[in-house]
C-alpha cells in the first residue's frame, strides 16, 4: 500500500501477503486520512495468488471507486453481475481478518474458501440507515481458478461490503435528509409543515449531492417512516440520464424530475424544494437555491432566504434567553449566548419565588413556563407575563421520595408539555396538551424499565428517554405516534425505542443538541464520566466532543449549534462557547434553553 500525500492520493495495492492456511491475519484497516485524500484501488496483478485476490478485493472496497469497478475485477463474470455492494455496509472494529479454510490442496482442486472474521460495530442498510451492532462477524468467500488462464477469482461472496471502522469514517459521512411531521397534532392545517431530520450515511467523495437528492426522493428510512411524510409524489425520481447534480456559478441547483412530479401545485412544490434545501445546506459546494423541473418545464424555485416561509425547521430558531433556578429556588434568566452573569427573575409567578422550584421548562415560543416543586410532588404551569397568577398544580405525584416523583418537564413544538411520574406504584409518561387540562397517559409498548428523564425533540415526533433498570440508565430514542380525529383527545404512544448510546450504562444527563444530535453525560462500564455528542441512530457525529467538565449533573443545548452548551456542575452554571473553554456564569441549578 503506497500513499501519495502531496497529490492527495492513496493507492491500495492487492500485494500484501496472506497465508492460505495457518494463523489468522487481519486485513489492515487504513489509518484515518484527511478528508481531502482520495483513495484508488489497484486491479489484480497477473497470476495473483488467492491470498492476494482476497486482500486486494477487501482493500478495493475501501476506495473511492463510485461503482466498485475495480473491486469487480477480483470477481468472476457471473459473480460480478450478481454482487450488490449497495445492499449493506458492515463495519468492524478493525479490517476483516481472512483465513483459508482447509490446508492447501488448491493446485489439485482449483478452488479454495476463505473465512472473513471480525467484531461488528455497526451496519448500514440499503436505505443508508446506520444501526449499532455487536457480536462476531463471519462470512465466507470462495475462489476458483480458471482452467484456461489459470487466474484466480472470487466466484461466491456475501452481498454488500465490509470494512474496518477507520475506513468507514474516512469513506462515509452522516447527512440529514428532511421530511415533514405527519402527526395530526403537529402537522396542523393552520401551521407550516415541521421538518424532521432523518440521518443517513453516504459515501463522502462519491457525488454526495446527487446521492442525497436520490435519497430524499426514495423516501424516509423505515424507522422514521411511520411519523413523517414526503411532499414528493410517490414514484418521483431523477430521470435515468440525469447525471451528476452540481450547482451553477450562482449556487443554484437545478433538479430534473420524472413525470410523476409534473403538475404539482405551487405550495406542494415549494415544500418539495424545502426538503432539498434543508438536506443540502451542509454539503459543499453551497446550494443557495433549488429549481425543480419536470417535463422540460420549471415547477418552482426556492432560495435559502425564502425557505422559512415554506416550512419550519427547528434549528433555525435562536432562543432569546437561557433559564435556570437560582439560590432562591425561583425561575431566572439571562440573554442566551451572552457573557452576562447577573440573572433577572423571569416575568410571571414562577419568577416571583412564592413557589420553590427544583426544575423548569420553557415553551419554545418563550411565552409559558413549567416548574416542578422543590419536593418533586407538583407540576405548575404559568405565563411568562408579569402579574400572572400561578394557580393550582396541573399534576401531582404520590411517590414516597423525591427520586420517585416527577422528572424535569419538556415542551414539544406545539405547546405539549411532557413529564414522567417515577412513582414505583404507578410509573407513567404523561402529556398535557398546551400545558393544561387532564394529563394524557402515553403508552410506551415494550418499555423495559422506569423513565428517569424526558426530552422531546423540537419536531414533536421524536423523544429521548433515560430509562433505568437494574441500576443501569440507558438513553433510548422513540417515535411519538398519535391517533384520533382533529379536535378530539388523541391516543398517544411512544414506539420503536432504540438505544442511542449502547456502550454507555450510566446516563446522568442529556439534551437535544441539533436536528438529529444529542449531548450526553455518562460512563462506560468501569470507565469515568464523560460528555459526548451522539446521533439518534447511535452513531458518533464527526465533531469534537465537548471539553471535559467535572461533576456534571445537568446539561442543556439549543438546536442552534451557535449557542453555547450550558451545564450545571460542581462549579454552578457554566457554559462552553463554540471553540472555547468552560466558563462560569453564575450560581444556580437546572439550566434549560426553551424546549
Amino acid at each position: 500500500m503506497t500513499a501519495y500525500a502531496a497529490g492527495g492520493v492513496l493507492l491500495l495495492a492487492g500485494c500484501a501477503s496472506m497465508p492460505d492456511s495457518g494463523d489468522l491475519r487481519g486485513v489492515e484497516s487504513t489509518p484515518r486520512q484527511d478528508t481531502q485524500v482520495r483513495v484508488f484501488a489497484v486491479p489484480p496483478g497477473e497470476d495473483a495468488q488467492p491470498s492476494e485476490i482476497v486482500q486486494g478485493f477487501l482493500e478495493a472496497l475501501t476506495s473511492d471507486d463510485p461503482h466498485y469497478k475495480t473491486a469487480r475485477q477480483y470477481l468472476t463474470g457471473d459473480a460480478a453481475k450478481t454482487w450488490r455492494p449497495e445492499v449493506s455496509t458492515t463495519v468492524l472494529t478493525d479490517g476483516p481478518g481472512a483465513k483459508a479454510e482447509g490446508a492447501g490442496g488448491r493446485e489439485d482442486t482449483g478452488e479454495i474458501t476463505y473465512m472473513l472474521t471480525g467484531t461488528k460495530v455497526a451496519t448500514v442498510d440499503a436505505q443508508q440507515s446506520y444501526a449499532p451492532a455487536t457480536g462476531a462477524y463471519g462470512r465466507t468467500v470462495h475462489l476458483t481458478q480458471d482452467e484456461k488462464s489459470g487466474q484466480w477469482r472470487i466466484d461466491a461472496l456475501p452481498q454488500g461490503v465490509v470494512m474496518g471502522e477507520s475506513d468507514f469514517q474516512r469513506n462515509y459521512m452522516s447527512v440529514n435528509k428532511y421530511f415533514f411531521a405527519s402527526n395530526t397534532s403537529v402537522a396542523r392545517a393552520d401551521t407550516q409543515p415541521t421538518a424532521v431530520a432523518d440521518p443517513v450515511y453516504v459515501r463522502r467523495r462519491v457525488d454526495p449531492m446527487t446521492q442525497m437528492v436520490r435519497s430524499v426522493l426514495s423516501g424516509p428510512t423505515r424507522w422514521l417512516g411511520p411519523v413523517v411524510r414526503s411532499s414528493f409524489p410517490t414514484g418521483t425520481a431523477l430521470p435515468k440520464d440525469a447525471g451528476a447534480l452540481t450547482p451553477d456559478d450562482r449556487n443554484k441547483l437545478t433538479v430534473p424530475l420524472n413525470d410523476k412530479a409534473a403538475g404539482v401545485g405551487a405550495n406542494r412544490c415549494e415544500e418539495m424544494a424545502a426538503q432539498l434545501l434543508f438536506t443540502l445546506h451542509s454539503l459543499s459546494p453551497a446550494v443557495d437555491e433549488v429549481e425543480l423541473r419536470a417535463g422540460g418545464a420549471e415547477l418552482c424555485s426556492l432560495t435559502q432566504k425564502t425557505v422559512d416561509a415554506a416550512a419550519f425547521r427547528s434549528s433555525v430558531r435562536r432562543p432569546d434567553y437561557l433559564y435556570f433556578v437560582d439560590a432562591k429556588d425561583r425561575l431566572v434568566r439571562i440573554p442566551a449566548g451572552s457573557s452576562a452573569t447577573k440573572p433577572d427573575p423571569a416575568p410571571g409567578a414562577l419568577g416571583e419565588g412564592d413557589t420553590a422550584l427544583r426544575s423548569v421548562a420553557v415553551s419554545r415560543d418563550e411565552h409559558t413556563a413549567a416548574g416542578v416543586s422543590l419536593d418533586g410532588k407538583s407540576l405548575y404551569v404559568g405565563s411568562l407575563v408579569s402579574g400572572g397568577s400561578l394557580g393550582e398544580p396541573v399534576l401531582r405525584s404520590h411517590g414516597r421520595t423525591e427520586a420517585d416523583r416527577l422528572t424535569s418537564p419538556s415542551w414539544d413544538a406545539h405547546d405539549g408539555l411532557w413529564v414522567a411520574d417515577r412513582d414505583p406504584d404507578n410509573p407513567r409518561l404523561l402529556l398535557l396538551e398546551e400545558g393544561k387540562g387532564d394529563p394524557l397517559e402515553v403508552r410506551v409498548p415494550r418499555l423495559d424499565g422506569r423513565v428517569q428523564a424526558v426530552r422531546v425533540a423540537a419536531d414533536g415526533v421524536r423523544i429521548a428517554l433515560v430509562v433505568e433498570k437494574g441500576g443501569k440508565k440507558t438513553l433510548l430514542i422513540g417515535l411519538i405516534e398519535r391517533e384520533g380525529k382533529p379536535g378530539e383527545q388523541p391516543a398517544v404512544r411512544v414506539v420503536e425505542l432504540r438505544s442511542a448510546t449502547p456502550e454507555l450504562e450510566e446516563i446522568t444527563a442529556m439534551s437535544w443538541a441539533g436536528d438529529s444530535r444529542l449531548v450526553v453525560v455518562g460512563r462506560e462500564h468501569g470507565g469515568v464520566e464523560q460528555m459526548r455528542y451522539v446521533q439518534v441512530d447511535g452513531s458518533t457525529p464527526d465533531v469534537p466532543a465537548p471539553a471535559a467538565l467535572t461533576g456534571v449533573k445537568e446539561v442543556t443545548a439549543a438546536e442552534d449549534d451557535q449557542m453555547p452548551l450550558v451545564a450545571y456542575s460542581v462549579d454552578g452554571i457554566v457554559q462552553l462557547p463554540s471553540g472555547g473553554q468552560w466558563q462560569k456564569v453564575t450560581e444556580g441549578t437546572a439550566p434549560v434553553y426553551p424546549g
